[in-house]
């Protein structure tokens, strides 16, 4: 017996850990199949590993750690994960086919140290309909509910009354239909009854433990009773008058059809209404003195939609008028048919001009039905209201639409279906009007004329409205009939955002919401809002549900909670659940640097959850917030995510651009970093203007070129930047005064933008004698091309300054000299292209026998540094003339 005990613990003991798990999931939705493994600190080497995921034990759907590594198409895992134990797939989009058992086992260096199964599989709800159909009162009739496109197989059927079971949860074999799903078909027989007229039914079906309900009311048609009679004649040669009571029927419309000796005799109908809702009319048909000569049977055939056979009445014309009872006349009665006959002939002479237009008259009688509306009315989707017209010349009626009591126009061909339907001011929306016929009815020489209107419905114009439709005759100003529509009610479906774990502070009785966790049902935190919310702007309500859950359980990472939201304009209860603990990241604004030739943006992204990210460059053309063209920017670098806290990741998002000369349209736009992660419902947006203060690239040192005359020619080239530096040139010895200088800018070979600033300065001493006065203002009136200083600042505009030496000038008398001075001054103001020669005059140190040294000055400002960047040149020592 000991030795038995051990066998079986040793067993115990070899055998493998395994987890059973059942997902199940709609077609085409993406699941997750979980495979965690408890790794310790010395089973963290990725190149030990080895996984792989097998369904129905043969099938391989993806590997690792052997070579080549495979995964099926539809599927996906993140490798990355592995580090911390999670060797999840995902299946992108779930089938009928990929039901099954899947197993992950997971090996490291070799040992198996986990396997467990997941059974999956596919359950899709059906789709129910519920086909409407006219009954008769009295009479048995069979409903049908379609269950479409279920799965798995097994369902069940139940019928409901006014919310009383009618017909007990029965099953209903199902039919397979190409592509694996299932068709079912519940009926229900039932015998109407008055008491149905405004009944609920509801057909409720049972699959895969949760039940869907489709309601209907239904069509009942009263039978009428007939009864057939004749007016008295005088003769037996004279025109006989029969007349068929038609009473007690629903709905209003009805047809009734004479037959002599199965010879049909049409004749236009005319309904009125009884006190208990239901209707009655009286038809007369005259017979011709041929017709009466014929006799046999005369019947009246009445005709309902919904049923199949018409209620007739016949009898015998030998009945109704026998043949042996002759007219007796009094005196009286041969005088009044004598007035009569002289009535008759004057009328006829006096409205004979009129004849053709009353008959007309009487062939204008209408029969309008009620305005019919859509079942279920959305916002913002079309719907469609309409009449039908019956008549012998419904060629000649018009329609005329009414909201409430205003005209309603055709507004298809100004209003967009897409656009906004409504102006701040005038009451519009979209309508489109519609006429169809007139149709010709097989059994008579009726025509039918159906007038319809399509809408689409919008809280402020529709809410408590209802249509009017007005019915006369083109031409006519007189109303032959008019229809009222009842009140219909405006559905919305709620827009349901994903599980945030931010808190909100409002709350609506307009939708319900149920909180569900693993493991039982949450508790809804109480909200602050009023119990009857107020409509927005638009007419529309908002609601928001909270639920506590403690913040140790979202950190597992393993706890999940979800959400159902019910309203009355969803067919299927809306679910939103939660992916586990997620913390939104925090991006900083964008931050730029200049290197070299490049430029390089970037923005931290901290705090996130998990580390999966995404990180977008986009560069705007237009540079307006509604109307701007992005375009995305390739190039761009994500270092990390880098864990730094547990469950805390951070990571650094750059782009490295070249500096080039951007136009002033494309300056106004800027490049945005967009960060989306699964913790935010919109990606997060920095954004980075080229209107930006950018400073420019600024050199060590001047460069300095010397002439033979002493004229210096001093130059700095600045490149890039945003906006235009500013630049002032000083000069001078123990104080500095300002200095005009020549600036231009171009665009140079790396394509960025150079500006270039050029300023010419000649030393000299202080002149006392007449002839250095002249030949100071000699020299004043020497200049230098700006265009071959500023774009080549060499030896060339040196040699210029010293080839234009002039020795004819020095033996002109002083008033020549003045005369050509005065015009070569204003030759050389004149001409734009000029370079501007500064002169600084030096002076001895008045303590020390000595002139003092030259110092030039050049200050840069710019609104991207803080401080102004000076850059100075100061004259050698050795270049200083004792003599001075």
């Amino acid at each position: 017996m000991q030795c038995k005990v051990f066998i079986f613990v040793v067993l115990l003991a070899l055998i493998k850990h395994v987890s059973l798990a059942e997902i199940e999931a709609s077609p085409n939705a993406t699941v997750t199949f979980p495979c965690n493994v408890s790794l310790n600190e010395d089973q963290r080497d990725v190149s030990l590993m080895k996984v792989k995921w097998i369904k129905n034990g043969s099938d391989v759907v993806a590997s690792f750690g052997e070579k080549p590594a495979t995964i099926l198409d539809g599927f996906s895992w993140n490798n990355e994960s592995f580090i911390n134990g999670d060797f999840s797939i995902t299946l992108l989009k779930a089938s009928l086919d990929l039901e099954g058992v899947y197993e992950c086992t997971v090996s490291y260096n070799s040992s198996s140290i986990h396997t467990s199964n997941v059974t999956f599989s596919i359950v899709a709800p059906p789709s129910l309909s519920v086909p409407q159909k006219w009954v008769v009162l009295g009479k048995g009739a069979q409903f049908e509910c379609r269950a479409s496109g279920y799965y798995p197989p097994p369902i069940s059927f139940s019928w409901t009354r006014n919310g009383e079971e009618i017909k007990p949860l029965y099953p209903v074999e199902g039919k397979e239909i190409p592509g694996g799903y299932y068709d079912a078909v519940g009926k229900l027989t039932h015998t109407p009854s008055q008491d149905d007229r405004n009944a609920t039914f509801a057909c409720k079906v049972l699959h895969s433990g949760s039940y869907q309900e489709q309601d209907f009311q239904l069509n009942i048609t009263f039978l009428p009773i007939v009864k057939l009679s004749a007016m008295a004649s005088a003769s037996n040669k004279a025109p006989l008058t029969l007349y068929c009571d038609v009473e007690k029927f629903y709905p209003e419309t009805v047809s009734v059809s004479w037959f002599q000796n199965g010879t049909v005799l049409p004749n236009p109908p005319a309904v009125d209404q009884n006190p208990d809702g239901t209707y009655k009319t009286r038809h007369y048909f005259t017979l011709s003195p041929e017709q009466r000569q014929q006799r046999g049977q005369v019947e009246c055939a009445v005709t309902q939609p919904g049923v199949e056979s018409p209620v007739n009445v016949s009898e015998d014309l030998d009945k109704l008028d026998p043949q042996n009872e002759t007219a007796v006349m009094n005196k009286s009665a041969k005088a009044l048919v004598a007035m009569m006959c002289i009535s008759i002939v004057l009328v006829f002479l006096l409205c004979f001009g009129f004849s053709w237009r009353r008959r007309d008259e009487k062939q204008k009688s209408l029969i309008v039905s009620g305005i019919l509306l859509p079942p279920r009315v959305i916002l913002g989707q079309k719907g469609r209201v309409s009449v039908s017209i019956e008549g012998r010349r419904v060629d000649r009626v018009q329609t005329l639409w009414f909201l409430n009591d205003t005209p309603i126009s055709d507004t298809s061909l100004t209003a967009s279906e897409k656009g906004p339907l409504l102006t701040s001011r005038a009451k519009m929306g979209y309508y489109k009007l519609h006429t169809q016929g007139p149709l010709h009815s097989s059994k008579s020489a009726t025509q039918q004329l159906i007038s319809a209107l399509t809408f689409i419905p919008q809280i402020s114009l529709h809410k408590g409205a209802v249509f009017k439709c007005q019915v006369s005759y083109i031409g006519k100003d007189k109303i032959v009939q008019e229809r009222v529509s009842e009140k219909f009610t405006i559905l919305s479906p709620p827009e349901v955002s994903e599980i945030q774990l931010t808190e909100t502070q409002n709350d609506s009785d307009v939708i319900n919401f149920r909180w569900f966790c693993q493991g039982g049902e949450l508790t809804p935190v109480a909200s602050e809002a009023s119990s009857s919310p107020r409509p927005n702007s638009e007419g529309l309500f908002s609601a928001y549900s909270q639920c506590k859950l403690p913040r140790a359980e979202l950190e597992k990472g393993a706890t999940k909670v979800w959400v159902k939201v019910h309203h009355i304009a969803l067919k299927h209860p809306i679910t939103r659940e939660s992916r586990g603990f997620i913390k939104r990241p925090c991006v900083s604004e964008i931050v730029s640097s200049d290197v070299s030739s490049s430029q390089i943006l970037g923005c931290e992204i901290t705090d996130f959850y998990p580390p999966n990210i995404l990180v977008t460059w986009l560069r705007l053309r237009g540079g307006e917030e509604d109307d701007r063209e992005e375009e995305v920017i390739d190039g761009g670098e994500l270092w990390g995510p880098i864990q730094t806290q547990s469950r805390r990741f951070r990571a650094t998002a750059s782009l490295e651009r070249r500096l080039i000369h951007q136009e002033a349209k494309e300056r106004r736009g800027g490049i945005i970093c967009r960060v989306d992660h699964c913790s935010l419902p919109e990606p997060i947006e920095k954004h980075w203007k080229y209107g930006g203060n950018v400073p420019p690239h600024i050199p060590s040192s001047i460069s300095v070129c010397w002439s033979g005359e002493g004229v210096g020619v001093f130059s700095i080239l600045l490149k890039g930047g945003h906006p235009k530096p500013k630049l002032l040139w000083t000069a001078g010895g123990p104080t500095f005064s300002p200095l005009e200088s020549s600036e231009t800018e171009e665009i140079g070979d790396d394509g960025m933008r150079e500006l270039k600033s050029v300023c010419a300065l000649e030393r000299s001493n202080t002149l006392s004698n007449p002839e250095n006065q002249q030949l100071k203002k000699r020299k004043k009136g020497h200049q230098i091309k700006t265009k071959a200083a500023v774009t080549d600042p060499d030896t060339k505009g040196i040699e210029y300054i010293d080839e234009r030496v002039d020795e004819e000038n020095t033996n002109k008398d002083e008033e020549t000299i003045s005369e050509e001075d005065e015009e070569s001054d204003t030759e050389k103001e004149d001409d734009p292209n000029a370079l501007h020669i500064n002169r600084v005059t030096l002076t001895k140190s008045p303590k020390e026998n000595k002139r003092v040294r030259l110092r030039l000055c050049l200050e840069i400002t710019h609104p991207a540094l803080k401080l102004p960047v000076y850059r100075t040149w100061t004259e050698p020592n050795e270049e200083i003339s004792p003599s001075a």
